[in-house]
């Protein structure tokens, strides 16, 4: 069965459902040839240009993270310095956590380059997962650099104890107030690219970073955001330490550091784990679509639909529909080519689509009719999530 070639686009962009007309009498045969057409729908928003508009996000991501790693490398020799001179585990702990950062961000440019490969004859499906590999590896990164590091240096605090020369702890101090401020500028710059896909995605900024779909920006966010968290633990820490002499304040601030880290990397090993093992689109557009082939005048019943992502870009959907009687095998061709073509003008990022015909019984329309109501309650529940954001 053949599958529409259209070039895939952004997976944010606004689907507008063609109309339809009444559903035709099973003995008479509709016309192949007939395009569906495509009002504009009250809420429909721009759609962006194909792969021009995926090229033009994949650039100013890119330029996101080349920002971070910029910073990274300068906070992270900065960090060491003044943390080797001032005897200071929690600025030593910022310093590691600073590295495993910049190591990330090399991780999250391969994958950039790497997931735009074309498809070839061992991945058909193209190499857009990549992106989720690499973040995964970006998150143990992240856990194995950063928090266990920082895990190791409050411990070592606490059993040896630290210099208390005031004047190297001033000088760590002026460091990490430079690194709160070249951080905040990274963090700055990745959330004005996140409410730009979410003014695209047409939702809040909260609902985007929960339901984003670019695992690159969304670990880029989440390194700058710890980050700037880091360092402010950080120097509480080293204050307390100079103002009480107890070093337990900057191994607490360590281990607080170390804790964040740990957290932050499960929470994206968990996503990406999630995206390689393949997940299905929002469930918003899993309703469209089914909504869109039950609104076909030859399509009786979907019987099933199953959706996966398969990159930003890139999305594999495959339906088994019941089709009205009195069809032959020419006019069920030209239905499937004519259905499949309209799914890929509406939504291009589904750029692999199959349309299984299958003639359903009292169970498959049973099963139907329950699908088509969990996927009503899913859809409710994350637009109520999305009004409470």
């Amino acid at each position: 069965m053949s599958r529409s070639s259209t070039p895939p686009s952004d997976r944010h962009c606004a689907p507008r459902p063609p109309h339809t007309p009444d559903r035709p009498e099973p003995s008479r045969a509709p016309e192949p040839s007939r395009a569906p057409e495509t009002p504009d729908a009250p809420d429909s928003r721009p759609e962006p240009d194909g792969p021009k508009a995926q090229g033009g996000q994949d650039a100013r991501t890119a330029i996101t993270v080349f920002v971070a790693l910029g910073a990274n490398l300068v906070i992270a020799l900065a960090k060491a310095v003044g943390g080797v001179f001032a005897g200071s585990p929690a600025l030593l702990s910022e310093a590691a956590h600073s590295v495993a950062d910049s190591l990330n961000e090399v991780f999250l440019l391969a994958s950039l380059k790497r997931s735009k490969r074309e498809p070839d004859e061992q991945h058909p499906f193209g190499y857009g997962k990549e992106r989720y590999f690499w973040a995964l590896l970006a998150a143990v990164g992240i856990f194995v650099m950063g928090g266990c590091f920082s895990f190791f240096q409050g411990a070592e605090a606490l059993s040896a104890g630290t210099s208390e020369d005031h004047s190297g702890y001033l000088v760590g101090l002026g460091v990490l107030v430079l690194a709160l401020i070249a951080e905040g500028s990274s963090l700055v710059r990745a959330l004005f690219q996140v409410r730009g896909h979410a003014r695209e995605a047409g939702r809040g900024m909260a609902a985007e970073l929960r339901r984003g779909d670019d695992p690159t920006l969304r670990t880029v966010l989440a390194e700058d955001s710890t980050a700037c968290l880091g360092v402010v633990f950080a120097l509480l820490g080293m204050w307390l330490h100079m103002v009480t002499g107890e070093v337990a304040y900057e191994a607490t601030a360590s281990f607080m550091i170390g804790a964040l880290l740990v957290y932050v990397a499960y929470r994206l090993a968990r996503e990406s784990r999630g995206q390689l093992i393949g997940e299905a689109i929002d469930p918003v557009q899993r309703r469209e679509l089914r909504r869109f082939l039950e609104g076909q005048p030859e399509i009786d019943t979907v019987t099933g639909l199953l959706t996966m992502r398969l990159g930003n870009d890139s999305t594999l959907v495959a339906a088994r529909v019941d089709l009205f009687p009195g069809l032959d095998s020419e006019e069920v061709e030209e239905i499937l080519v004519r259905v499949k073509t309209a799914m890929a003008e509406i939504w291009p990022h589904a750029d692999q689509i199959f349309l299984d015909v299958t003639d359903a019984s009292a169970r498959d329309r049973a099963k139907a009719r329950e699908d088509r109501q969990a996927l009503d309650e899913t859809v409710a529940a994350v637009e109520r999530e999305d009004l409470g954001a």
